[in-house]
């Protein structure tokens, strides 16, 4: 009996070495979260090539949370001529029912929109505060009266796509980049990652880190993904101020 046991124990332990010894897993979602922030910075063609074949159909962009109107715009669509049309307005923010695609602000909280003032208008500021504006609609011009407000939207795999067919691949991409660390367990997947830029209005150079988080389906897809930067880091880099 005595034999017996020291055999089994034997053979116990020389399993659980063996198991031990044997290199993990490697986990497929890590290496597609790297694949895909790879392609993410290098081509506006290799993103969008990445998103189509590898993002689920119903997959999501959670975008940043900010305190403002919630619109969007194409800076391409007469921003140096000084025209702000909107081309999307955020479902459930504080202009949805105010405003319609098409719209082009004419003023702001009393500045007038123009190629030197369009990105300093007060549509971000302290929630709940009120903030008139003139609109024209049709060839009308409307006044409209905002109250900011905290917006968190999603972006869907379409309109992404929809959207980098607008850009070119010229203006993609950071001079510089490089992917520090990706880690992952199951599903969920960080990847850290680091860029250097150019700000084409100030010549200012800048770097900022950025944290992804991915979330893949049973398929293997991604489902969804959020990113964590430092826009204030950018700011102060390229001269700007925060302040009240």
């Amino acid at each position: 009996m005595t034999l017996f046991i020291r055999a089994t124990t034997i053979v116990f332990l020389a399993t659980s070495l063996a198991a031990c010894n044997r290199a993990p897993t490697a986990n497929p979602n890590v290496e597609l979260a790297k694949a895909w922030v790879t392609a993410a910075s290098t081509s506006r063609t290799a993103a969008m090539e990445m998103i189509e074949t590898n993002m689920a159909e119903d997959g999501l962009l959670y975008r940043d949370r900010y305190v403002g109107f919630g619109f969007m715009w194409d800076n391409s669509q007469g921003a140096e001529e000084g025209r702000m049309v909107v081309t999307n307005v955020i479902a459930d923010s504080p202009v949805a029912g105010v405003l319609q695609e098409g719209d082009e602000f004419i003023s702001v909280g009393g500045v007038e929109v123009s190629a030197d003032t369009m990105w300093n208008l007060p549509f971000r500021g302290q929630p709940g505060e009120s903030v008139s504006a003139v609109v024209s609609r049709d060839g009308e011009e409307m006044p409209i009266e905002v109250s900011r407000g905290v917006i968190s939207s999603t972006t869907t795999k379409a309109q992404m796509l929809e959207w980098m067919a607008t850009l070119e691949d010229d203006d993609w991409g950071p001079d510089k980049w490089e992917l520090h660390e990706a880690v992952g367990q199951g599903d969920v997947v960080y990847v850290w990652t680091q860029a250097w830029n150019t700000d084409e209005a100030t010549g200012l150079p800048f770097e900022a880190h950025q944290v992804t988080r991915m979330m893949f389906n049973e398929s293997g897809q991604v489902q969804a993904i959020a990113s964590l930067s430092e826009d204030r880091f950018v700011l102060e880099q390229m001269g700007y101020t925060v302040s009240r």
